[in-house]
């Protein structure tokens, strides 16, 4: 049997960077595949530089880190194998995939790929989610030793500390159907995958590979309402409230009174005015075996 090479890039700094990679080795090599383990830098840069040599990159880490090696994912088409070894690792449990890092690895070994999604805002990719407003300071007041610290917690503890005093910015929101939506928000958010912030909902129905973006903006003037709200977004019904602009589309703009700064992935990258679309199939990813369901029983007569 033929080995996989694999580019193999794990975060030092993730939450979970140690665990077990040992094993995880040993499982992708008795599994076929050969791990290519260069000096460290930049991802994007490494998967470039090592396009031509590998069949396919395997990243440990969270999704900052995935955030990172998308642009060069989609340059080279390079397959993506995840070890979830961040904290939130949402676009892992998007893809179900499993969060025991050997698990993982035996999902590259079997070799299943699935095509999916990105979100693109002003030219930068994105696997889960965008945003701006508390999302963008959420991202700046998580730190790594309190990811490390507190794991998933860390984002409930940061956004207890944002919440009293929250900041309304004026926007203006144009839908690629024509829409104008304009209003006063503390967030806008426009998801890709499913899951974002840890394990929040996008939308009940929001999947990575139906080639649409998934867009809410939250207009309310005191903490509180989030406090209401907070059962809705963990489930993906915040849609319901008044409260609340939710849509869907492939493309959408927003532009603020002054430039703002844009969250993708928990990484602030880019600002407004945003222009934002979907890049339908941008990535294949390894993930776990489809369950087949059983055969209809056959009609009577």
């Amino acid at each position: 049997m033929i080995a996989r090479r694999a580019l193999f890039l794990v975060n030092p700094k993730a939450s979970r960077a140690g665990a077990g990679l040992d094993a995880v080795i040993r499982t992708l090599t008795e599994g076929g595949v050969e791990p290519v383990r260069p000096l460290h830098d930049d991802v994007d840069t490494l998967i470039r530089r090592h396009a031509a040599a590998v069949e396919c990159v395997i990243i440990g880490g969270g999704d900052g880190t995935l955030n990172h090696a998308a642009p060069a994912l989609i340059e080279t088409g390079l397959p993506l194998g995840i070890l979830p070894l961040g904290t939130a690792n949402d676009l892992a449990r998007t893809l179900e995939l499993p969060a025991d890092p050997v698990a993982a690895a035996q999902v590259i070994v079997d070799g299943r790929m699935r095509g999916i999604d990105l979100g693109e805002v002003n030219g930068r990719p994105f696997f889960n989610v965008a945003s701006l407003g508390m999302g963008v300071d959420l991202a700046k007041a998580l730190d790594g030793e309190t990811k490390k610290r507190w794991g998933r917690f860390g984002y409930g503890l940061a956004a207890l500390r944002l919440v009293r005093r929250l900041e309304r910015f004026s926007a203006e929101i144009r839908i690629d159907d024509g829409r104008v939506i304009r209003g006063k928000s503390i967030q806008i958010a426009v998801g890709n995958g499913r899951f974002y912030g840890g394990g929040m909902t996008v939308a009940p129905d929001a999947a990575p590979d139906d080639g649409m973006l998934d867009v809410y903006s939250i207009e309310v003037d005191h903490w509180m309402w989030l406090a209401l709200m907070y059962p809705s977004f963990r489930a993906g019904r915040h849609g319901r409230w008044d409260e609340v602009h939710a849509f869907r589309c492939r493309a959408v703009e927003i532009r603020t009174r002054r430039p703002r700064d844009v969250n993708t992935d928990g990484e602030v990258t880019t600002q407004t005015p945003a222009r934002f679309r979907v890049l339908p199939k941008a990535v294949r990813v390894y993930t776990p075996l489809a369950i087949i369901p059983p055969p209809a029983p056959a009609a009577a007569g």
